[in-house]
């Protein structure tokens, strides 16, 4: 397949699964030979697609050695994979690394980017992606704590249907999909970020070790999407109310401790291995663009699954679901349309008979 002149971009991040729930929890870490495997099955994906580039984010874990002695011992064995570059930028080992490799691959103009993370990997490249005023999809694959937003899927899969899209073998129109973010604002804009699953108020009054993992401080929860088969606190919503991640509107939770103000007492998967009462007060519907006012005095701000914001009784705190706010790889469509179309399909030139004779077709 000839190769074409679209590239893509690829951010893997090499600490994702580190945080304080993998430990309490005793969940499985995901380690760096397990992560350029599953890239290395993207990029033998893109190939096949005939997709010639990849930008890929440098790091100072391994990975990005371990990733580049593979491609050698691979390309020495005849397989093809695309021509792989690592972004020339300083590595920080933090959130900025995934902040500036986005930018740079905005004004690199990869067709799409394939995120390796959790929820706040994710979180941060929409993020970047938004500020840039950029279109560009990304296409998720789970390798975090909390994997509510990426879904678990074999990435083979994930890299033929962004190969078909980046290729062009598939429009925008066939092979992508609007996504909703919910929308932290703080006096009226002095301070604002995003999520794209969960943001959830709680008493604490400190950012501390980000991850949110305990119930008794939590005091609402706001939610782009609602499944009961996801693992985070948006699990909290998915086991309430479902809500599509397609569907209009989100979902508000209010949490209480006091037995006086619970309507009744759910049990959540919270975090992997963790399960937990919560007693709700109330959920309704969250409509687009309708601010909802956080009435607790003083607290801070989760964003899927981190704590970010922290606010005080002087500060004004409003969350609202904004609709059509990204776009992701429907990797779904993608396939079942490609599928459809024929598009895996192709001509024999030659066949084999059991004799071992020629017959050309």
């Amino acid at each position: 397949m000839t190769p074409s002149n679209s590239t893509i971009g690829i951010i893997a991040n090499p600490t994702s699964a580190r945080d304080i729930r993998r430990v309490i929890a005793n969940a499985s870490n995901l380690q760096i030979t397990d992560r350029v495997n599953i890239i290395l099955r993207i990029l033998t994906s893109l190939s096949s697609m005939g997709l010639g580039h990849v930008w890929m984010m440098p790091d100072k874990s391994g990975q990005a050695a371990i990733l580049i002695r593979h491609l050698k011992r691979e390309h020495n064995l005849h397989h093809s994979f695309p021509k792989v570059s690592f972004l020339d930028m300083a590595v920080t080992s933090t959130v900025d690394d995934t902040f500036t490799a986005t930018r740079m691959m905005c004004e690199a103009g990869v067709k799409a980017i394939i995120v390796l993370g959790g929820d706040g990997t994710h979180r941060a490249v929409v993020r970047e992606l938004m500020q840039c005023g950029s279109t560009i999809p990304i296409a998720g694959l789970s390798t975090g704590t909390n994997n509510a937003f990426p879904e678990m899927r074999e990435s083979t899969i994930t890299g033929i249907a962004v190969g078909l899209y980046a290729t062009g073998r598939l429009s925008a129109d066939e092979a992508l999909a609007h996504n909703k973010t919910i929308e932290i604002s703080i006096n009226d804009g002095e301070r604002s970020d995003i999520a794209l699953v969960d943001a959830v108020i709680s008493t604490d009054r400190y950012v501390g070790a980000r991850a949110v993992w305990k119930t008794e401080s939590l005091n609402s929860v706001f939610l782009t999407f609602a499944d009961p088969q996801v693992i985070g606190l948006s699990a909290i919503g998915g086991l309430l109310q479902p809500v599509g991640r397609r569907a209009p509107g989100g979902l508000a939770v209010h949490i209480s401790d006091d037995i006086k103000q619970q309507k009744l007492i759910l049990e959540a998967p919270i975090a992997p291995g963790m399960i937990r009462n919560i007693g709700i007060s109330n959920w309704e519907v969250m409509p687009a663009n309708k601010p909802f006012e956080v009435t607790l005095k003083g607290g801070v701000v989760a964003l899927d699954g981190e704590r970010e914001l922290t606010f005080d009784d002087k500060d004004k705190v409003t969350v609202t679901l904004r609709e059509n706010s990204f776009f992701t790889v429907d990797v779904t469509r993608c396939l079942q349309t490609a599928a459809a179309w024929g598009l895996f399909h192709s001509s024999p030139t030659t066949a084999i008979l059991p004799e071992g004779d020629t017959c050309h077709a």
